[in-house]
């Protein structure tokens, strides 16, 4: 089963829009795939695929009460479907202050049970819910988390429960910064923790045609310490656009999504008017491979790596990841 935290200190390195590329590419795979939405910033993987009608409801039952085992209904109602097929378990408002009600959990229990703070699993929360009390792993082949950016209770019970990190980072500066920080992190936590966390691969994300960016990418490329299968260029416009059409760069691309501004007020994004360029359905390509590496590679689950995009006003176009030719051109 694949279980990844889709993270990075640094901003602007793709997390939320990759880790919603991860999901619908391993959705296309054939697999089960649920996304589980811990930022509770407005701009997050529950936005992008336009969920979470109650997150700002606070009677609502959502996630932290399920976590802090004080749920108002059952864990599957939590759940919501994108337009993709992919699973979700959106995030709530409630989520900004999980700490402050671990810690009033963690007072009373430690009280109750006489034991120390400091002997109370705190990061073994959403272990627990998502493997002992639910099984997920019955039901999904593949659970992805989109986490909270900042090192506290909820980033730690994320890479708890799930084990194995894909980090995008940026291919300069702050991007090497936040690689060593991620590897600090990862050393900490089995150390504090005494469970073993994997680095399936690092993805250097908006990568341009400049020396610097050159430079930093031998080191990650080079580097024996971690693997990077795809790099991906600069894909400013077709990432931003996966926000007004709610959903993957492969929505995007095949029903040719394009912010315009007809009128000079603004405009906004229609379907059916982007330009697809070559480039861009590349860069398709890296994203299924990418989800192919972290399935076979990280986690030996039996996929067939066969890409297939149907883009309007486009023949259907079938590629082949396992060496990334084009096999077969359809007739649209």
């Amino acid at each position: 089963m694949i279980t990844v935290v889709v993270y990075s200190e640094s901003g602007g390195t793709y997390k939320t829009t990759l880790t919603a590329n991860l999901a619908v590419a391993l959705e296309r795979m054939g697999l089960d795939v649920l996304a589980i939405d811990l930022d509770p910033q407005e701009g997050n993987l529950t936005s992008l695929f336009d969920l979470g009608e109650h997150r700002s409801d606070s009677e609502a039952d959502n996630l932290v009460k399920h976590i802090l085992e004080m749920p108002d209904g059952p864990f599957e109602n939590l759940i919501e479907t994108s337009d993709e097929g992919v699973d979700v378990v959106p995030s709530h408002d409630m989520l900004g202050d999980f700490t402050s009600n671990l810690e009033q959990k963690i007072s009373y229990e430690t009280g109750m049970k006489n034991i120390s703070e400091g002997e109370y699993p705190r990061y073994e929360l959403l272990y627990k819910l998502l493997w002992e009390r639910q099984s997920l792993n019955e039901e999904y082949d593949a659970i992805l988390i989109d986490p909270n950016a900042r090192a506290e209770d909820l980033l730690y019970n994320a890479i708890y429960a799930m084990r194995t990190l894909v980090a995008p980072v940026k291919p300069a500066g702050k991007g090497s910064l936040s690689l060593d920080g991620l590897e600090d992190l990862v050393g900490n936590m089995q150390t504090d923790l005494d469970i073993g966390i994997g680095l399936s691969c690092v993805v250097p994300s908006g990568v341009r045609r400049t020396n610097a960016h050159r430079q930093y990418l031998r080191r990650f490329e080079n580097s024996d310490a971690f693997d990077t299968p795809v790099v991906i260029g600069d894909r400013e416009s077709m990432m931003d656009d996966m926000w007004e059409a709610r959903g993957s760069a492969f929505k995007v691309i095949e029903e040719r999504w394009k912010t315009i501004d007809d009128d000079g007020s603004g405009g906004g994004s229609k379907p059916g008017v982007r330009d697809v360029r070559d480039r861009e359905v590349e860069t398709l390509t890296e994203l299924y491979q990418l989800a192919a590496f972290v399935a076979t590679d990280t986690f030996d689950v039996d996929i067939d790596p066969v890409l297939e995009l149907d883009i309007d006003d486009w023949d259907t176009r079938t590629f082949d990841l396992r060496n990334r030719e084009e096999m077969e051109v359809t007739e649209a």
